[in-house]
């Protein structure tokens, strides 16, 4: 049987996928809901929130992340960084996968990727799972009904949870798969039911793509000043550091909290939707995403809850300390209706140190600016990616290395080119620890990342005094209005200053070694920028 809405050119079969079961197209969200439910999926929470659970995956699983090497790609492919798979593996993955999926219910979802149409492509999701179709209609930008009787995908993506890898045949690292072919333009998805790889794939695909349009794709956050997109910001950051939090502010306009475009005519997400971690969310700090969690629709994964209520537990991390909500962007009441933006005005890099020993807020020369983006350092979060138990430091480069299909330099190239054409001032914002490293500090208060925040964009934090940091060569505000003096010197906040110094010289040592490696490929400024 065959039920939904899709252009009767370009079904399933038409792109030779045969023999399933049921297949319903374009569900709307009270339907998906509904099959879900009878499919004993998830549960109905308040509001008519839908609360999932993911299994033995509750993050990414960037290590099972794999790119054909195929002749069209060969040559633009960071291989270093991107584990490659035959084109003989890919065929035999795809065939076994098909065959795996025979007589079984299917959900497709016809979407499209990018605000801008003028560089959006569109993707069909093909999931087992009712609720990945939810997740997915939430995340990406939804065509209106009718356009679905004419819409032809420029990419598919097959999720199937239940079937599993065989990494002999099928040239993979384990039974779990996450496969993307350029030359067959497809993405095939196996062994995890960890929703968020539906939509980091098709961001790693833009991240390839764009790049040849002269556009820089973006793991950031954005928004605007209201009535005046001109005035756009962006918010550089990996899963934790505080991306989604910060671009929500009541004060502006939210374009959108975690990928974007900078084209020639400026800013656009990629996405339709939001997906927020909630360990330890709240109402007072975070009102907008709170209230998120009882609105119709959004997917809960991973949450504890009581089983007679439904109410949430927002500190129980017994599952995952990567528990999130998913939902679509106008649930925030002050999104953006088209999720664009200006050229940005301001560059926010955050990073979350583990070590606690970066300022709270630096300003960057354009210089430094892309030399902080090349090094991508952060501290990964617990549970956003499998095996992450605790902050681990690290550098991903381009604050977003597991998405990044292409050499560094291409991408630090387009920023500091876009950088140098239109004026941005360029930020580095520490969300992580001050007072001491993990386990004796404590995390930066949001109060104060906010009130710096207010400061850069509104232009005020420019106009106060500034110190030049021995340590790492940027300036910091030396006096914020509505901020602790002793916040702003992170020597200062620690107990014991020698500890300190060792901390700043170990992070300064892993700084200048994880460099070296672009030092081959970067022009002379960058290389004086360099902290060593």
């Amino acid at each position: 049987m065959q039920t939904g809405r899709v252009n009767p050119k370009f079904s399933l079969e038409d792109q030779g996928i045969t023999g399933l079961g049921d297949v319903h197209y374009n569900l709307i969200e009270p339907a998906i809901i509904e099959t879900a439910l009878k499919r004993g999926e998830g549960t109905l929470g308040k509001g008519g929130a839908f609360l999932v659970t993911t299994g033995k995956f509750t993050g990414r699983s960037p290590k099972d992340k794999h790119v054909v090497r195929t002749a069209d790609v060969e040559d633009t492919i960071w291989w270093e960084n991107n584990a490659a798979m035959s084109a003989q593996g890919f065929d035999a993955l795809y065939t076994d996968m098909t065959a795996h999926m025979k007589d079984r219910e299917y959900f497709v979802q016809d979407l499209v990727g990018g605000a801008d149409p003028k560089h959006a492509i569109n993707v069909r999701f093909v999931t087992e799972l009712a609720w990945h179709g939810l997740f997915i209609r939430h995340m990406m930008r939804r065509p209106e009904r009718d356009q679905l009787d004419d819409f032809i995908a420029d990419f598919t993506v097959i999720n199937c949870p239940s079937f599993k890898a065989d990494p002999a045949k099928h040239d993979c690292r384990s039974d779990t798969v996450i496969a993307m072919n350029f030359e067959r333009k497809m993405i095939l998805i196996g062994g995890t039911e960890y929703a968020g790889e539906n939509k980091k794939s098709i961001f790693t695909l833009l991240n390839y793509m764009l790049p040849e349009k002269g556009i820089m794709p973006m793991h950031c956050s954005a928004n605007h000043a209201p009535g005046n997109p001109v005035d756009t910001a962006i918010f550089f950051g990996l899963s934790g550091t505080g991306k989604t939090t910060l671009s929500a502010d009541p004060g502006r306009i939210l374009i959108g909290d975690d990928e974007h475009g900078w084209a020639n005519n400026g800013t656009f997400n990629f996405e339709g939707g939001c997906y927020a971690k909630t360990i330890n969310l709240s109402p007072e700090a975070e009102p907008e995403i709170y209230a998120t969690t009882e609105k119709f629709g959004t997917v809960i994964e991973n949450m504890i809850y009581d089983p007679e209520t439904k109410d949430l537990d927002f500190d129980d991390d017994s599952l995952t300390a990567n528990m999130r909500c998913a939902y679509p962007l106008h649930y925030i009441s002050n999104a953006s209706a088209k999720a664009t933006g200006g050229h940005p005005k301001n560059i926010i890099m955050l990073t979350c140190d583990a070590f606690g020993t970066l300022p709270p807020i630096a300003k960057l020369t354009p210089a430094q600016a892309m030399y902080h983006f090349l090094s991508g350092f952060t501290s990964k979060v617990a549970g956003t990616e499998r095996g992450v138990t605790e902050p681990e430091p690290t550098f991903s480069t381009c604050f977003g290395a597991p998405f990044m299909p292409r050499r560094p330099e291409v991408y630090g190239n387009l920023l500091r080119d876009k950088i140098a054409e239109h004026g941005a001032t360029c930020w580095l914002v520490n969300t992580g620890w001050t007072g001491g490293a993990y386990g004796t500090g404590s995390r930066m208060p949001i109060r104060a990342t906010r009130a710096l925040l207010t400061a850069a964009l509104d232009g005020s934090l420019l106009k106060g005094k500034f110190r030049r940091d021995e340590n790492f060569g940027f300036d910091v505000p030396v006096s914020v209005e509505g901020v602790a003096d002793i916040l702003l010197d992170p020597r200062r906040t620690w107990s014991d200053a020698e500890e300190y110094d060792a901390q700043v010289r170990k992070l300064v040592t892993m700084f200048a070694e994880n460099f070296e490696q672009y030092m081959p490929f970067i022009d002379d400024d960058v290389k004086a920028a360099a902290i060593r």
